[in-house]
């Protein structure tokens, strides 16, 4: 039973009438909509787009008694005070008897508690409850397993065997119940860096009830490649149905399989190849993956069409391979094939090992450079195939003109097969699809809406190609593209990429590392600074380029903005080690030269004591940059898990267990029996508001990948503040959290101990499942005769009609169908009709979704 429909029975009348005033100014009364004709005015566009959730409740068993955690939802905070938001509060019942009023926090610890006790909260408005979550008992303890299915093993064409462990996570409610389901990739034991050798096992992606329910199975086939930088996986409701989808990038041979409720197999469906690539003799069965003696052949075919390349026949590279190698020129060209390969043996044996002694290409198989490239939704609630269209851009070549043979290390497939992908509301309304591919040389991104049925581009960039006087030895790093608008974006990319609101326009941007696109796909800056005297280019201006962890977030709560947190690997190339910017202009408010790879850095309000947000790669400097210690906290992942609303620290990596750790107060949970992610990183699957109050779930893998362990923080807190997944720049950032070197989700709001909660933006967003919700309300009372006669007609058809605009994806024609259900509502003044309470009710919910039209 929905919970929902509980709670329109726990209404008495005499409440009902009560709140009814409170409840008056989120209601549009007939009077409003125009005599006689219920629902006529137009509804305006609807809020920025976010999950509709229900009251999240969990509860944990610990040593003093049961500890319970749930939502407060976003539309609900209506004000503030000096430790959190005020607006709605909670009545909170243990087995059907109410124990406890709740006002200033979403938690509450009942000593009295007992493991089999059955508790539920119940929303209270105007001193009335209005509505009732579904029923919780204890965990046992402060975690809860969500059992996985591991793939088979599996062996490579070069006879190498391996397993599968459970990797990055994400959320989303698939099936518009309001509650998250779990989306697991599964990596292979061979997984591989993109630079690294060999081959790997295929790639999966589950999608799971919290039960462990197993609802289908994405197999990515043999020519998606696996690792971190190859498959970053999207969940999120695109086209505003109220349920979420999967997008990634697929290939020939990639198939959704469905499943019995007995976990058997119940039938599996390859994706759609495009037509042209069916004419072209493409397939399914088609397997593209390199092994050292095909990579060979391919090394002949590019020399045999060397002086057809454009780049030589336009003068830019050597018209020889000889000169490309630095020899005497010995052959006719166009080369014979005999020719070619002497070239490739020359190439392969002594000129790449000459350059550097990783420099192996004998061994080099595994790879993916040739066949199809696509991008794929998935309905999420069933993994069937939406749409397919062509990955944009293609690879183009193995990584030639890229620079992957240009440097002393030679790593063909390299730098074109890096990967990003996030969420974005570029129009500060509805989320779309960003997907890039590049970031050391040539930089493109492609953004995209999906509407239920069309996956629409919305803009495309791309730097060029950065020139090169010679692909065999030449620098291509720090190099400005040819394209005349994006050229300054190349070398700038980082592992990982931001969406928010940098300018203040109410749109997201793209924070690309150490530059920034607009929300309509304008470059709005690329960041530069001058080179210090004792780096390799004193005086001269250069990117401050490329590194591996970036945080964006209201950083500095005296200064006016977003500040961006960045480290950096140019070494004595780069400017700084590590940078704080002003997010609006990219400009840098402070950092240090370190002249190394600075590998790793974090921010997070370790010290309560200090104002603003921390941060740290080359010790510990405060938000505006005085340093207040020689050394940092961790640089894993940070999380949001102590009462006060500081900032705790998740460590461990490999075979290590995984900790939190506060900086004042040590160890504050050790998960015995699990381990992190993604080899030295040490991430957990997912970090991320999952649950409960505004706390951080911790998610890993047990030790032997049979499931997923989310880990609650059950410490009491007095603070009060909607679930971080109702704020838009947060909701993004957990969706692109487990794209490449995971990075935290931030607030699009400066959160931490000293944060002021008269500055968290108080947002009526557009949660399209809470129409679903009212329906599902109104026939509860239907069912109970609460709603009879005309006026349950009327009201049923003005549902009906809002729940198919939800489907339909039109927010618009959703708002005016529930304008007219209040018309109709407001209309009735007959009580053997519509009962008090289930006017109350009806009200309330029906006013919730037309707050975020209004504004």
């Amino acid at each position: 039973m929905n919970p929902n429909r509980k709670s329109v029975r726990s209404l008495s009348v005499a409440a009902a009438a009560g709140v009814a005033l409170t409840l008056g100014c989120l209601t549009t009364p007939a009077s409003a909509v125009g005599p006689g004709s219920p629902g006529a005015a137009k509804a305006p566009a609807a809020g920025v787009q976010l999950d509709h959730l229900d009251r999240g409740l969990v509860a944990a068993g610990t040593s003093e008694g049961v500890f319970l955690s749930w939502r407060l939802l976003g539309h609900e905070a209506t004000g503030s005070s000096a430790t959190g938001l005020t607006g709605t509060d909670f009545n909170v019942y243990r087995d059907g008897q109410k124990i406890a009023a709740v006002t200033d926090s979403t938690n509450y610890l009942d000593p009295d508690g007992a493991g089999e006790s059955a508790y539920d909260v119940r929303a209270v408005v105007g001193g009335v409850e209005l509505d009732k979550s579904d029923s919780a008992t204890s965990w046992g303890g402060n975690f809860k397993d969500i059992p996985l299915t591991k793939p088979a093993d599996g062996v490579t064409p070069a006879g190498e065997a391996y397993t599968y462990r459970a990797n990055d996570a994400s959320v989303g409610d698939v099936d518009g119940d309001g509650q998250y389901e779990f989306v697991v990739k599964w990596d292979p034991t061979n997984s591989k860096d993109v630079s690294q050798v060999g081959y790997t096992g295929a790639t999966y992606v589950d999608t799971y009830k919290a039960d462990g329910t197993l609802l289908h199975r994405i197999d990515l086939g043999v020519n998606i490649r696996s690792g971190a930088h190859y498959t970053q996986l999207l969940v999120n409701d695109f086209d505003g149905d109220g349920r979420a989808e999967l997008m990634f990038k697929t290939a020939p041979g990639t198939k959704s399989i469905s499943y019995n409720a007995d976990g058997s197999v119940a039938g599996e469906s390859f994706i759609t190849l495009l037509q042209e690539d069916l004419d072209a003799g493409y397939s399914n069965s088609d397997d593209y993956r390199m092994s050292a003696a095909d990579y060979y052949q391919h090394v002949v075919e590019m020399f045999l069409g060397w002086s057809e390349h454009p780049e030589v026949a336009s003068g830019n590279w050597p018209a020889t391979l000889e000169e490309a190698f630095g020899q005497a020129a010995r052959y006719q060209y166009p080369l014979s094939r005999t020719d070619a390969e002497q070239l490739a043996d020359y190439f392969i044996d002594e000129y790449a090992p000459g350059r550097s002694a990783r420099n192996n290409l004998r061994a080099f198989e595994g790879f993916v450079l040739d066949g199809p490239e696509y991008l794929t939704v998935f309905e999420g609630a069933t993994g069937k195939e939406l749409k397919t269209v062509a990955y944009e851009p293609g690879r183009h070549d193995d990584g030639l003109m890229w620079g992957d043979y240009a440097m002393g290390r030679i790593e063909p497939g390299n730098r074109v097969d890096r990967f990003l992908a996030g969420v974005a509301y570029l129009d500060g309304k509805t989320p779309a699809a960003v997907f890039a591919r590049g970031y050391y040389t040539r930089t493109t991104l492609a953004s995209y809406t999906w509407d239920g049925t069309n996956l629409s581009p919305v803009w495309n960039v791309d730097s060029g190609w950065t020139p090169m006087s010679n692909p065999f030895n030449d620098s291509p790093h720090g190099v400005d593209g040819t394209d005349p608008a994006f050229g300054k974006l190349t070398t700038q990319g980082f592992h990982s990429l931001s969406a928010a609101d940098v300018d203040g326009d109410g749109k997201q941007e793209i924070v690309y590392g150490s530059a920034t696109i607009d929300d309509d796909g304008s470059l709005l800056y690329s960041s530069f600074d001058t080179m210090p005297a004792q780096s390799a280019a004193p005086g001269q201006q250069a990117r401050l380029g490329h590194g591996d962890a970036m945080h964006v977030t209201d950083i500095d709560p005296d200064r006016p903005g977003k500040e961006i947190f960045t480290v950096h690997e140019g070494g004595t190339w780069a400017p700084y080690g590590y940078a704080m910017r002003d997010a609006a202009t990219g400009e840098v408010l402070f950092g240090e030269y370190s002249g190394k790879d600075t590998g790793r850095g974090m921010i997070g309000d370790v010290d309560p004591d200090v104002r603003g947000i921390e941060n740290w790669a080359m010790g510990m400097q405060s938000a505006s940059g005085e340093k207040i210690s020689p050394t940092g906290s961790g640089t894993n992942m940070s999380i949001k898990w102590a009462a006060d609303m500081t900032t705790q620290l998740v460590n461990g990596s490999r075979d290590q267990t995984p900790t939190i750790d506060d900086w004042k107060r040590g160890r504050l949970l050790t998960a015995t029996g699990t381990l992190t992610n993604n080899d030295t990183k040490g991430t957990p699957s997912l970090v991320a508001d999952v649950v409960g109050d505004w706390r951080e779930e911790m998610l890993v893998r047990t030790a032997d990948s049979s499931a997923l362990r989310m880990y609650l923080s059950t410490e009491v807190t007095s603070h009060k503040l909607y679930t971080l997944m109702h704020d838009p720049q947060y909701r993004a950032e957990v969706a692109r959290q487990n794209t490449s070197y995971n990075q935290p989700a931030y607030t699009d709001f400066y959160l931490a101990s000293d944060m002021d909660f008269g500055n968290v933006p108080l947002r009526a967003a557009w949660t399209p499942g809470s129409v679903m919700a009212l329906q599902e309300i109104l026939d509860g009372l239907v069912e109970s005769g609460e709603v009879s006669g005309q006026v349950a007609a009327q009201l049923t058809t003005s549902a009906q009609q809002a729940t198919k605009a939800v489907d339909d994806g039109d927010s618009t024609k959703a708002g005016q169908a529930v304008q007219r259900f209040t018309g109709f509502l407001g209309e009735q003044k007959r009580a053997d009709q519509v009962s008090d309470r289930a006017r109350t009710v009806l009200e309330y919910h029906a006013g919730n979704i037309l707050r975020a039209f209004q504004g």
